[in-house]
């Protein structure tokens, strides 16, 4: 038996011999996690359609085995230090990959039979290893390679505990990847959710503690926390948002698992703005015009051709063709889409010819120039200086820009069923609004009220 003074065998020897034995009679709680493999960053179900440069980037990185094993002391998981072994001496993904796997099975029968980091046991060496001599693994059984690989003794603390990333680090690179991968505009929104969260760990004294301190109880905490400030809705889109982050760490193993997305979704009252009546329209039209053409035209393109404001915001002079009709409109993650101007619109629409082809169509000041802003801030814009409109006429929350394009699109679908069925009037005003299913259209008109009934007292009359 060994002196407790003796650093026991590395581990690293211990998991490259064979296990001989039936390990099923050492059975116990499972304190730790089921090991893996990380593979240079990289899925490796996806190896064969990753470009030469990406399989090379991978292989120039460290392969391990990692685990994690709970704390005595905490009570909670705690990543174990990686386990190479040598493994990053072949050079190809089939040879490392089949000596990782070799080494998982080995150290997951370690860990069922026992085998625990922070406290060594001789008698269960010996069950597994018999002498501690210097162990020699034929590399034909794990690699099929006619060399061999002799792993010499290391003395290893086997208290040793790897330094485990910090929150603010943790949340640092997931954003750092997400921006990578998100539009510019979705990435704003991402990041100012998770920039709060930081705050608010920052607050609990958290931020500088391991990210393996941070739970779902933590996540939670924080979830009730912005619904009481502000909405279900809300809370949900913030969850989202974490979820998203957290699997973006689990998959850069940062962290052992995305606990996030077991968290419930609240069921969020959905909200829509109000449709004007035909008499506020008019009124609301006739004061732009007299104080504000460049919002007027604006709502214009919104009512005319049913688009979103963020859209309105994307739009070029060189998006606008005038002699075809044609309006080109680059929606989120989609192709460039192609509508046409209605006559309507065309006749509000000052003389593009001579301005910049590269400028943008609307800016703060005038039709056609340049504005360096993001997507949303400009939507924001325009939202505010919409409300002082609302303002003047006492108009609450309900309505918005957004309430143009259900107004134009209800007066439209109203006047195309006086003369067609309700299939062929929705099938032509598809066409128009740009919804692509049947569905999300009977949806939307449901919730805007497009279709109603016609009177019907003379069926409720004594």
């Amino acid at each position: 038996m060994f002196a407790q003074s003796v650093f026991f065998m590395s581990l690293n020897a211990l998991l490259l011999r064979t296990v001989y034995e039936n390990v099923h009679d050492f059975k116990m709680i499972q304190p730790f996690s089921e090991p893996k493999i990380y593979t240079g960053g990289v899925d490796i179900s996806m190896w064969s359609k990753l470009s030469n440069e990406q399989k090379t980037t991978a292989l120039s990185k460290e392969w391990y085995l990692y685990y994690s094993y709970r704390n005595p002391t905490t009570g909670k998981l705690k990543r174990q230090p990686n386990i190479k072994a040598g493994v990053n001496r072949y050079k190809t993904k089939r040879e490392r990959l089949s000596f990782l796997k070799v080494m998982k099975e080995s150290l997951l029968e370690l860990l069922k039979a026992g085998f625990n980091p922070y406290n060594h046991d001789p008698e269960l060496e010996r069950k597994f290893f018999g002498s501690l001599e210097s162990v020699e693994l034929n590399s034909t059984n794990v690699v099929n390679s006619s060399k061999k690989t002799n792993i010499k003794e290391v003395e290893i603390n086997p208290t040793t505990e790897i330094e485990s990333i910090s929150v603010m680090k943790a949340l640092k690179l997931g954003l750092e990847t997400k921006k990578r991968t998100l539009s510019s505009s979705t990435y704003g929104r991402y990041a100012s959710r998770v920039n709060q969260f930081e705050k608010w760990l920052e607050n609990e004294g958290l931020i500088e503690e391991s990210i393996e301190s941070v739970s779902k109880k933590t996540i939670i905490k924080y979830l009730n926390k912005v619904l009481e400030t502000t909405s279900a809705r809300n809370r949900n889109n913030v969850r989202g948002v974490l979820s998203s982050l957290f699997n973006t760490l689990e998959d850069n193993e940062i962290i052992e698992e995305n606990f996030v997305r077991k968290i419930n979704v609240l069921q969020a009252k959905a909200s829509r703005n109000k449709t004007y009546t035909p008499q506020q329209q008019k009124e609301i039209y006739e004061y732009m015009e007299q104080h504000d053409s460049i919002l007027l035209l604006f709502v214009q393109f919104v009512s005319y051709n049913f688009l979103r404001p963020i859209e309105v915001c994307r739009l070029r002079i060189e998006d606008i063709d005038v002699v075809d009709k044609k309006l080109y409109v680059r929606a989120k993650n989609k192709m460039v889409k192609i509508k046409i101007i209605p006559e309507i619109l065309i006749e509000c629409l000052p003389d593009l010819a001579e301005m910049n082809k590269k400028h943008f169509l609307f800016t703060p000041d005038k039709i056609g120039g340049a504005w360096d802003s993001e997507e949303n801030n400009k939507r924001d814009y325009f939202s505010k200086r919409f409300k002082k409109v609302k303002d003047h006429f006492g108009l609450g929350k309900d309505y918005g820009l957004y309430s143009f394009r259900h107004t134009f699109i209800t007066k439209l679908y109203r006047q195309i069923r006086k003369e067609y069925s309700q299939f062929e009037a929705k099938s032509r005003l598809m066409m128009i609004t740009g919804h692509t299913t049947m569905i999300a259209l009977n949806q939307y008109l449901r919730d805007i009220d497009a279709e109603l009934p016609e009177d019907y007292s003379n069926l409720i009359k004594d």
